[in-house]
């Protein structure tokens, strides 16, 4: 990093030169010229008397008219769009009220059908376990008496 003729110096380095590239100005491409605008006719000359004696003597010019404001709408852009926000509020909030009363009227019919089918099994199986009827059919199995001894089954 030193050169080995100091080493005790500090290195002298050379300073660093930037050199800025210049930026073209963007041209636009519809940028209309600038052309000085001439009068059409020779302006006449006024000279104005001062109260102390001295004579001004000058181009009379015509006093600059202000633009006229632009027109402005009796409602202001930001009103305007508070009241569409507040209009499509109001229309998903219809929405989601729909879609909350149908999920409750779904829900309040599945509990139903739930219900009556637990009322219809219900009652077939009263039927079947108080009908006068008796077995019709099925396995009859006769238990009797039985002594068990060691895990063992005797009869």
């Amino acid at each position: 990093m030193y050169p080995e003729t100091a080493p005790n110096a500090p290195a002298v380095r050379a300073p660093d030169v930037h050199h800025p590239t210049p930026i073209a100005p963007a041209v636009t491409p519809y940028a209309a010229p600038l052309v000085p605008v001439q009068q059409q006719g020779v302006p006449t000359v006024a000279s104005v008397v001062l109260p102390d004696g001295r004579v001004v003597t000058g181009y009379a010019m015509s006093p600059v008219q202000p633009e006229p404001f632009a027109a402005k709408s009796a409602v202001s852009r930001a009103a305007v769009n508070v009241a569409l926000g507040g209009v499509g509020f109001l229309g998903v909030s219809g929405g989601l009220l729909l879609l909350t009363t149908f999920i409750t009227a779904l829900t309040t019919l599945i509990t139903q059908l739930i219900t009556l089918a637990a009322v219809i099994f219900g009652g077939w199986i009263a039927v079947q376990i108080f009908s006068a009827n008796g077995h019709k059919g099925g396995t009859t199995v006769n238990i009797r008496k039985a002594v068990i001894k060691r895990n063992r089954f005797y009869q």
